[in-house]
């Protein structure tokens, strides 16, 4: 069984973090951030279980929409461990070079409205697995999978016994307010520093061929077409990649102009999706995916501009 708890997270029904019942144990996976932590506290104390019967928190990259909470909430937790990929397990453990590129970003204030103090988690308890690697935990085998494209410090989560990918960010975001229409909209996250189009079709194969039958997405709940979303998001890849392209091929470009030009094609295509399925949205609601369109927008200028400067380097 799958616990959906909503971390409200700028608003409701945007980030998740998901309680995985594992017979006598239970695991959390992302939580989102210390402001997401007494929700997540108040979803265990529903259920059977204690906080001392959960064994893991598992994170499926260190973005602080997923993981801004991991320390905290071990403190909560006292048997548990971390569960991260390699690369993200040091940005755990030591959490100041995250916390500086973020403020750096937000600004000092905004930052400490959106993710509070940032706890460091004791490297002994981190726990790093392998890809591929199978945990088993209560009465279910966990298998986690690299994926990267978004994030090259990201892994999935298989849970064997629901047949559950738990994917983050890596087979895309399926926001509930965009499931109303036509059909289903699930789009892929494009967000600095890590986007590449090549490893993200790699992510989304793994994805689609791991034994799952639904996903759960980070951003928001669950997704049970597979093939569907792979189809769908391999094509919307396909358009970012030209889109990439195009701005590699320009060498004039500033760095302004190269986000301008991502930002205006990322905002045609969510219009024209929208309208496709005739999904009206308030002006909240699209305030909200502007957000989104903003982040994938820098994701790819941000590539963009290093790809282009790795081309004009000499040899």
């Amino acid at each position: 069984m799958v616990t959906t708890i909503d971390c409200h997270y700028v608003k409701e029904k945007i980030a998740a973090a998901y309680l995985l019942h594992c017979g006598d144990k239970a695991c959390f996976i992302d939580n989102n951030t210390n402001y997401a932590v007494p929700a997540i506290m108040q979803a265990l104390a529903t259920t059977k279980y204690k906080p001392e019967q959960v064994e893991y928190i598992i994170i499926t990259h260190v973005h602080l929409d997923h993981a801004g909470g991991t320390g905290l909430l071990l403190k909560e937790c006292p048997n548990a461990k971390v569960v991260a990929h390699p690369r993200a397990a040091p940005h755990i453990i030591d959490p100041s070079r995250l916390v500086k590129s973020a403020q750096s970003v937000y600004g000092e204030e905004n930052f400490r409205k959106l993710y509070g103090t940032i706890v460091p988690v004791p490297a002994e308890r981190v726990l790093i697995p392998a890809d591929g690697e199978t945990l088993t935990v209560g009465d279910t085998e966990l298998k986690f999978i690299y994926t990267r494209g978004h994030a090259n410090h990201h892994f999935v989560i298989v849970d064997k016994k629901t047949k559950s990918v738990f994917t983050g960010d890596s087979f895309g975001i399926a926001y509930p307010m965009l499931q109303r229409g036509s059909t289903p909209f699930l789009f892929p996250s494009t967000s600095p520093t890590d986007f590449d189009a090549a490893e993200a079709r790699k992510s989304f194969d793994l994805i689609l061929h791991s034994g799952a039958t639904q996903a759960y997405p980070t951003h928001f709940g669950v997704f049970n077409d597979l093939a569907g979303g792979h189809k769908m998001l391999n094509e919307y890849m396909n358009e970012v990649e030209q889109l990439f392209n195009r701005l590699v091929a320009a060498p004039a470009n500033t760095p302004d102009v190269d986000y301008q030009l991502a930002h205006d094609a990322w905002k045609n295509l969510f219009e024209r999706e929208l309208t496709q399925r005739g999904i009206n949205l308030s002006a909240e609601q699209y305030t909200m995916l502007e957000l989104d369109i903003d982040l994938n927008a820098q994701g790819i200028a941000f590539a963009a501009q290093r790809a282009r400067k790795k081309s004009q380097s000499p040899a």
